[in-house]
């Protein structure tokens, strides 16, 4: 029975996030506890009196408090570029590289020497959670990237499917070609160009090689994809005991539904969210 692209394309979600996709707590903390030691010697400065001496006092002893003041201003990276009046500088937070004068300069015009001075803070271990808090949302995007994986293989588990036995996570298309005996130099321009798929899960009597993907907002990408997607699903259509499957969901496709229609005009598997909870894994992965 055919499927009405726009009651098919009105099922589609704004948002798959998780719990765990606004903030990875497990890793804010790791991080935390990797400097907690030197952050706390660091708290002795807040509130200080004289501080530019008692932060070369503090530095001469515990050195390895440096590493600790490239998060204070949100930077991962142990090596700092910055320039003024005097010229440009690389400071290096792991091994000393200028004078403790040098770096001193750098506290003050950062504003940390201020920051500690002032009593702005209650202490620095509470201070930089909520930096590694900030940090970590923008990681989402990342982790955003792989939220439709993660969906559609616990669809595949769910179905029974076994990874690494009957389901299988990024293969590339020689790889699929010499585990079950396959010519797909279709998809390939005969071995010119090498595609990845997201898995690849084989039954009985079928390979199928699976993409997928959520778009929440629009852009030129959803074209490029619904286009190269159908040029795979024309490429495909006539290889024996192999078929091309799409898992894919988003309102961004509502910015590119006239080329997401004409791939799902000539795609057979094509799919959304909706259908995965409606069990189409167990309906055509038999």
């Amino acid at each position: 029975m055919r499927r009405d692209f726009k009651d098919w394309l009105g099922g589609f979600r704004s948002s798959i996030a998780t719990y765990q996709y606004y903030v990875d707590f497990s890793k804010i903390f790791n991080n935390i506890d990797s400097i907690k030691v030197e952050l706390n010697i660091l708290n002795s400065l807040i509130g200080s009196k004289n501080i530019e001496t008692d932060f070369e006092r503090l530095v001469a002893k515990y050195p390895e408090i440096l590493r600790c003041i490239p998060i204070l201003i949100a930077k991962r990276e142990l090596e700092i570029e910055t320039s003024d009046s005097d010229g440009h500088f690389c400071y290096n937070f792991k091994k000393v590289n200028y004078s403790i004068e040098q770096y001193k300069v750098f506290m003050r015009e950062t504003g940390l020497f201020n920051l500690l001075e002032n009593h702005i803070l209650g202490n620095l271990v509470d201070y930089v959670t909520g930096v590694e808090t900030g940090l970590d949302s923008n990681a989402r995007k990342n982790r955003g990237g792989h939220l439709m994986e993660d969906l559609v293989e616990s669809y595949l588990k769910k179905a029974g499917f076994l990874k690494n036995e009957t389901y299988f996570k990024e293969m590339y298309i020689h790889e699929i070609e010499e585990k079950w005996n396959l010519d797909l130099s279709s998809i390939s321009n005969q071995g010119k160009t090498e595609k990845r798929f997201d898995f690849v899960v084989k039954t009985a009597t079928k390979v199928y090689a699976i993409e997928t993907n959520f778009y929440g907002g629009g852009g030129s990408k959803l074209n490029e994809t619904a286009r190269s997607y159908k040029v795979i699903a024309l490429e495909t259509k006539d290889i024996k005991d192999f078929d091309f499957v799409w898992f894919t969901d988003g309102i961004g496709w509502n910015s590119a539904r006239h080329n997401l229609e004409e791939t799902f005009d000539v795609l057979d598997h094509i799919y959304n969210i909706q259908d995965l909870e409606n069990g189409i894994v167990n309906k055509i992965m038999i």
